[in-house]
């Protein structure tokens, strides 16, 4: 089979199409033939392994010290696609079945095939939403995930004024939609391209981050989601309201102290860290299914590329320009 192989760490140019051996499932696996394939910051971070010091040694004790091992070499994360065969003990599934998956450290999304686990902590497999295609539902698991584990974190109340930084990436698209699901009064900051596309989505309000300093403004909200990180805290959090709450998606390792103390002198809450194992993944995917089947949310593709062209694609995501999602697809 055909799948982008990440040789070494590094630029875009090190992932490279090869042929590699179709996989086999096992009996608790089930075989999908991919359909189509998102490339995320994520992915980009993985290949290039620009992390800090501390976790970079740790990311290459844990997969690879020149380059990712064998069973790591396929990145790629979320994908759609069709269930091609099962292993002995799986029940939930047969042949046929189209399904979105989230693959976790499992990896291997930039192939034709993948075999996944039925059941598993880390990830998770779900039947594809009816009213989507395989390239709108392979752009679902991660930013549907991350916004619901966070948002649900704030306990959004009807009416309450939220702000999301990093509006126009593929976390902040969904989280715009569950905001307003909530019943929030949303305003997104994002990239100057991004701003009718949150006001497509249900941003109430939409600000340009090259433009304005929603900091600086003078306006408070209840929950300010930082997706991205790379507001100054002091200042996000002068802009909370009294009893507000500050979620951050990407934290660095100097604000986790910071926080703690914080949190002692205010009654503010701020709440990060990361997503971890102690959510139900599954059961998270399959509530966002719920809500795209219901008509409630939808995914935002901003650029499509073939297999073969992974890298360029890896190109554009670190540009930090993307609306929405970048979506790969696979011929027939």
């Amino acid at each position: 089979m055909k799948a982008i192989v990440c040789t070494k760490y590094g630029p875009p140019d090190v992932l490279q199409l090869k042929e590699v051996e179709k996989p086999t499932p096992k009996d608790n696996e089930v075989l999908i033939r991919i359909h189509a394939a998102t490339v995320t910051m994520g992915d980009c971070e993985m290949r290039s392994l620009k992390f800090s010091f501390l976790l970079r040694s740790l990311m290459r004790l844990a997969f690879g010290f020149r380059g990712p091992r064998k069973n790591h070499s396929i990145l790629g994360q979320e994908l759609a696609g069709e269930i091609e065969a099962v292993g002995n003990e799986v029940k939930q599934f047969k042949k046929g079945d189209q399904v979105f998956a989230v693959t976790g450290f499992h990896f291997g999304a930039y192939a034709e095939y993948v075999c996944l686990p039925e059941e598993r902590k880390e990830g998770a497999v779900i039947l594809k939403p009816d009213n989507m295609t395989y390239e709108e539902a392979a752009a679902v698991p991660i930013g549907g995930f991350e916004s619901l584990h966070y948002l649900r974190k704030a306990d959004i109340q009807k009416g309450q004024t939220v702000l999301i930084s990093g509006a126009s990436g593929s976390i902040g698209t969904t989280a715009i939609q569950l905001a307003k699901y909530y019943g929030a009064v949303v305003t997104g900051v994002g990239n100057p391209k991004s701003l009718e596309v949150m006001k497509s989505i249900g941003a109430d309000k939409v600000i340009d981050y090259t433009k304005e300093d929603f900091t600086e403004s003078g306006e408070t909200y209840d929950v300010i989601f930082d997706v991205i990180g790379k507001s100054p805290f002091s200042s996000c959090v002068g802009s909370l309201n009294e009893k507000g709450t500050y979620l951050l998606a990407n934290p660095k390792m100097s604000l986790f102290n910071r926080e703690k103390r914080a949190s002692k002198k205010s009654d503010k809450k701020y709440i990060s860290g990361t997503t971890g194992t102690t959510t139900n993944m599954t059961e998270d995917l399959l509530f966002i299914k719920e809500l795209i089947e219901a008509g409630k949310l939808k995914t935002v593709i901003d650029r499509r590329y073939p297999l073969e062209q992974v890298a360029e694609a890896h190109r554009y995501v670190e540009t930090g320009q993307k609306t929405g999602n970048v979506v790969i697809t696979f011929g027939s």
